[in-house]
């Protein structure tokens, strides 16, 4: 059988390409190395009934009302707002730093103007911002810096906050209020179902065939295809042309504690400081589920492993550019997603991405 489009990954970028090509009238082979689908943000019930996150939390956000009402096509949503604290000197304060932070850490009791004025006098101004250490100085000082943040970016990155590109802290808001949810997004919801459910709506065509535990290298040659849709490492692609890009990875320790309803006050709790691992998460605040016990999972950073997150310098920008490069020759291939395009994207990110990708490639069909 010939397809129209082999896209090679079944997480977000693969499965919306997938289902925009194959709504489209295309034929579509849809492959991947693990034996499910969904990617990063595939999820299932643990051996304990609780609804869980294997590769880490995955929590919907956006702006985009077109990328929400797209993927509403395929889940009905649990409306979630999620928070997060972070443990710093035997105490939890929320993350990110607002009014509230400020007044429990110091002792104090500002009003939302006279925080603004704190966060004025304590603010280290820097002349250009580059890294990610000139952002958190010149919005919250050394001192909250130092607590909240330098921490956990060691463990996170294996990197000082003055190694990173400005884009890593710019991710995170400084607030003079008490709002203490984690993101201000217009949509913030989480699959009534859970995600795995809506991928598998993404990819029920009938004009979509699902290969699992499948490597794209091995039985490229055996396929018949038009246009190749890749959202694996660019890198790889290429066979380590100009050496491998840097990632970094992560270890998952899940535990489920059967006598306990729950474990932590919010979703997530950062451990910027005292511990290896950088956050705990715990599920039902999540899903919203109903169980008399409960699911969390801890994270810990590493070097080595599976690629997770881009590692934004501008060195390993320079790098990409040369594989882009590559890239931007191949006319039957389309790089799509966090790793082809090696970018520390959101979900909604690769959403957007895909479906500009998937509409260009059916535009240049149709002409």
């Amino acid at each position: 059988m010939k397809y129209d489009f082999l896209i090679v990954g079944a997480g977000f970028a693969g499965a919306v390409c997938a289902q925009r090509l194959a709504a489209s009238g295309k034929c579509v082979l849809v492959v991947d190395k693990r034996d499910h689908i969904g990617g990063n943000a595939y999820d299932r019930k643990d051996e304990n009934g609780v609804l869980v996150h294997p590769y880490g939390p995955h929590i919907f956000h956006t702006n985009s009302k077109r990328i929400f009402e797209y993927l509403s096509g395929f889940t009905d949503w649990r409306f979630y707002e999620h928070r997060v604290k972070a443990f710093v000197d035997g105490h939890l304060y929320p993350i990110p730093i607002n009014r509230t932070t400020i007044n429990k850490l110091y002792g104090i009791n500002l009003s939302e103007q006279e925080t603004v004025a704190f966060l004025e006098s304590v603010r280290e101004a820097r002349g250009t911002v580059t890294t990610s250490e000139d952002v958190v100085l010149s919005n919250v000082g050394r001192d909250l810096c130092d607590k909240f943040f330098r921490g956990y970016t060691r463990k996170q990155w294996g990197l000082d906050l003055s190694e990173l590109s400005a884009g890593v802290a710019a991710r995170i808001p400084t607030r003079s209020n008490d709002d203490d949810r984690y993101f201000t997004d217009a949509f913030q919801f989480m699959p009534a179902d859970g995600y795995t459910a809506m991928f598998e709506k993404m990819l029920a065509s009938p004009s979509i065939d699902v290969r699992l535990s499948t490597d794209y290298h091995e039985i490229k040659s055996t396929i018949e295809y038009g246009h190749l849709v890749y959202t694996g490492p660019i890198d790889a692609y290429f066979g380590y042309r100009f050496g491998k890009l840097p990632y970094r990875s992560l270890h998952f320790q899940h535990l489920h504690l059967s006598d306990v309803e729950r474990f932590q006050s919010t979703g997530t709790i950062n451990y910027p400081n005292d511990q290896e691992y950088t956050r705990i998460t715990e599920f039902k605040h999540l899903t919203g589920q109903q169980h008399q016990g409960t699911s969390i999972v801890k994270e810990y950073p590493r070097a080595e492993g599976e690629p997770y997150y881009p590692i934004p310098r501008k060195e390993n920008e320079a790098l990409f550019m040369r594989y882009d490069a590559l890239a931007e020759e191949i006319v039957d291939v389309t790089f799509v997603g966090r790793l082809a395009q090696y970018r520390y994207y959101n979900m909604d990110q690769v959403v957007g991405a895909a479906l500009k990708a998937a509409e260009g490639l059916i535009s240049t069909e149709q002409e």
